[in-house]
């Protein structure tokens, strides 16, 4: 008989942090099924200050009485085992991107867009959660569009390397010690050297010069957000280890100035304001690292265009952008049973 929630791919970096948020929002360990490959098998992973869980084999896993399932996992194997946990019953919540685009898969962040009216959308039971850029993009311009429309963004990601797993991490790691002992660059997940560099690329390149990223981040914050909106994103991979920052220039339909902006962000939950326009007056990505929050920081008016404002944003993208609003909304999937 399946657990209250399941995390699969709970051995890698996302999946421990969602177990992690379970455990800080009062899951009990006896609720929880950390699920893995067959070869992380009995790998133990901590829960909460002090409880500990073992993993089980994915393959073998019975889904049968499991409310959710959280699938931390590439989207080759999300799917593969996806529809078998909704065939169950399950409510699935896949944070890869093999689901994003399907129609009638809601793209969804915890506290922008999972009322009923998007949930009833899942004809599957199957609700996907978007990329860490796209959900703090989405937290941060919510409030803004409901008020005044969005009309256009264009947006320019700095993302770190954690995005793509521990290995990459390692990479990072590898390379930085290189150039300080004097030892060839190892290269196996990045276009180009990532150590003190920034690479204009994440994803795969699609003909028109887009990336796969790029066209996702558009795709995805226009289903969030429910508008005819047009957004153009430049992503980039930046050698830090967490935390991701997003420029931002925002056309609205309706007048929207900084003042208007500041007030209604400071209200928003989930969102801190930090915009001294001084030296330290803003939230860098390092400063992010185990917070709570989306920062909103160097608020200006963009006399460029109607109704422009320019924003810079910060998140921490394995907590904030990622696992926190995943734990909330497979809380509350499991509660609906």
């Amino acid at each position: 008989m399946g657990k209250r929630i399941a995390v699969v791919g709970a051995t890698g970096t996302v999946g421990r942090e969602v177990l992690q948020e379970l455990a800080a929002r009062g899951i009990d360990v006896s609720d929880v099924a950390a699920l893995a490959s067959e070869r992380s098998v009995g790998v133990g992973l901590s829960y909460g200050e002090d409880a500990e869980l073992k993993t089980d084999d994915l393959a073998g896993y019975d889904f049968k009485g499991t409310r959710a399932a959280v699938f931390c996992t590439a989207a080759a194997v999300s799917a593969a085992n996806v529809p078998r946990a909704a065939k169950a019953g399950v409510w699935t919540i896949d944070t890869s991107s093999h689901f994003r685009l399907d129609h009638d898969v809601p793209v969804v962040v915890a506290g922008v867009n999972d009322d009923e009216a998007t949930l009833a959308r899942a004809k599957r039971r199957i609700v996907a959660a978007p990329g860490a850029c796209v959900t703090m993009l989405a937290r941060a311009i919510a409030p803004l569009h409901e008020a005044a429309g969005v009309r256009r963004a264009i947006v320019s990601t700095y993302q770190s390397v954690s995005e793509m797993g521990k290995a990459a991490m390692d990479e990072l790691f590898g390379q930085t010690r290189n150039v300080f002992v004097n030892q060839p660059m190892e290269r196996t997940h990045f276009a180009k050297q990532i150590a003190f560099n920034v690479i204009p690329q994440c994803g795969g390149f699609e003909k028109d010069g887009h990336t796969t990223d790029e066209r996702a981040l558009a795709a995805e914050l226009r289903k969030i957000l429910a508008g005819d909106m047009g957004v153009f994103a430049t992503c980039v991979r930046v050698p830090t280890f967490v935390g991701h920052g997003i420029a931002a220039v925002i056309e609205f339909a309706e007048p929207m100035g900084v003042a208007q902006a500041r007030s209604m962000l400071a209200r928003a939950d989930g969102i801190g304001v930090v915009d001294h326009r001084s030296d330290e007056g803003f939230v860098t990505p390092l400063e992010t690292q185990g917070e709570d929050k989306v920062y909103v920081s160097r608020l200006r008016d963009d006399p460029s265009v109607p109704n422009g404002l320019a924003m810079w944003i910060a998140a921490d993208n394995l907590r904030t952008a990622s696992a926190a609003p995943i734990a909330e909304l497979a809380i509350r999937l499991a509660g609906n049973g």
